[in-house]
Parts: structure tokens; C-alpha cells; sequence
């Protein structure tokens, strides 16, 4: 006997919903006003994982998916990062914000790893973990997606009531994909992934990195970015059912 229309439906309702950052802010997003600011940083001292209405750098679990965790921790010198640790588990540190990628066109920060996950394989569903990721977040219209991207995101809506990116540039430290590469997520073209950094030769090194997200989006999108709404740093096992390590430092955004 087949599957019913309505299980068909919500299988991949909560595939694409495990995918985000989905957003449930109450409060107003930052507003980065190029006249006034030249940069913005999301630096871990700020960071508390048991403050639920963080306005910054705010835990954020995924459905009732097992949890990672995220914890305050510090480097050798003392100063303060985030620790975030999966077991067959999934959820994000977010920060949501409204500015102008033509402004604030760079995004640099610092991460480190214990290893790579073994099974992660980029593109591919069952191997769809990294141990370090940074989401940025765009606004896309509804009515700009195609007819039928735009039924299956009213259909998502519709059992949510989540803020659901439509357009996610993912910059990740994969297991054997080779930098540079952009790739399609492999459940939805509304994400797509920039490895920064693969394999295990810099784990347990603290790796600078800055990319330039204008330039990045225009190549992985083949469009022009509209407003930037969120940044999020995650680590991720669900789907591989490993587990992982990695350190997050602070995250800049700036005009150059």
C-alpha cells in the first residue's frame, strides 16, 4: 500500500526545515547603519547559552531535533570563544540583523576543529553535517521564487511559524571537499555551500578566515543580494550520526 499524500507532504517539511537557522525573533533585529558604523562584531564575551531572549548570539534548536551544545570557553590567552559539540545532534547560535551587503560587503572570523566528521560528504543528503558552519542569511520576495518553490514554501509556512530563509549562503569546513567549491544544498537549491576549509590538516589550529559576501553570493546565486537578516554559526551530526567539536571566535562584519 502506498504512503498517504499527507505523510509524502511532511517528509520533506521537516528535511527542509532541519536545513535552517529558522528565526522566531521577538525583539527588532540589529540595524547596521553604514553612516554610523564601519563594522559590526558578534564577539563570544557577549555570548550566554541559557538566556532564551538574547537579542545576539542566541541558542536555537531545530524542531525536536536532539540538540548540540554551545557553551562560553576561552583559547590559551584567555580570550573568549564558543564551544559547540554534537552527538548524532543539530541546532545554532543566531543573531539576527537587517544591513546592506553593498555596505557591509566582508564577514571575517576565526574557528577551529578537533577533527572533520569522517562520513560527511558534501551534496550528498546522508552525509549533510559539517563541524563548523557560518550561515548568512538574505531577504528574498516570495514572489520572485517559481511557481512551484513558491507552493512549497506557503506549504512550509503553513505548519510553522518560523522565518524560513529563501536565499543562505553556507560557508563550511567540509571532510574532503575541495576548497573553493560551491555546491548546492542537496535538499534545497534556497542554500548553497562555500568550502573554506576540508579535511583535518589544520585541526586543532585556530584558522583566520574573511570572505566577501557580495562577491560570493553574486557567484553562488548568479544574482544581486538583497538585504543581509541574519548571521549564525552552527556544528551539526544529525544525518551522519557522528559527533563533533569545534570553537567559534569572533565573527566581523564590515565595510572593508
Amino acid at each position: 500500500m502506498s504512503a498517504k499524500p499527507s505523510v509524502l507532504l511532511f517528509i520533506p517539511l521537516f528535511l527542509v526545515l532541519g536545513l535552517y537557522p529558522l528565526h522566531s525573533f521577538s525583539q527588532e533585529p540589529i540595524r547596521l547603519v553604514a553612516d554610523s558604523i564601519n563594522q559590526f562584531i558578534l564577539d563570544p564575551a557577549d555570548f550566554n547559552p541559557n538566556d532564551e531572549n538574547s537579542r545576539i548570539l542566541r541558542h536555537e534548536p531545530f524542531g525536536r531535533k536532539k540538540e548540540a551544545v554551545y557553551e562560553r570557553d576561552e583559547k590559551e590567552d584567555g580570550t573568549p570563544v564558543i564551544k559547540a559539540s554534537s552527538e548524532e545532534a543539530i541546532s545554532s547560535v543566531t543573531t539576527s540583523l537587517r544591513a546592506d551587503p553593498y555596505d557591509f560587503s566582508f564577514l571575517e572570523w576565526e574557528w577551529k576543529i578537533d577533527q572533520v566528521i569522517q562520513s560527511g560528504k558534501l551534496g550528498e543528503k546522508d552525509g549533510d553535517d559539517f563541524v563548523a558552519r557560518i550561515y548568512v542569511t538574505f531577504d528574498y520576495p516570495v514572489s520572485e521564487l517559481p511557481f512551484g518553490q513558491r507552493i512549497k514554501y506557503r506549504f512550509f509556512k503553513t505548519f510553522t511559524s518560523f522565518d524560513i530563509p529563501l536565499r543562505s549562503l553556507n560557508y563550511v569546513w567540509a571532510t574532503d571537499a575541495e576548497i573553493g567549491t560551491i555546491e548546492e544544498n542537496p535538499f534545497t537549491s534556497w542554500v548553497k555551500y562555500i568550502v573554506v576549509n576540508s579535511g583535518n590538516e589544520k585541526a586543532g589550529q585556530w584558522v583566520s578566515l574573511k570572505r566577501n559576501i557580495l562577491e560570493d553570493y553574486q557567484e553562488a546565486f548568479g544574482e544581486d543580494p538583497r538585504e543581509i537578516t541574519g548571521i549564525t554559526i552552527m556544528t551539526d551530526s544529525d544525518n551522519t550520526e557522528e559527533s563533533t567539536l569545534a570553537w567559534f571566535g569572533p565573527i566581523t562584519l564590515s565595510k572593508e
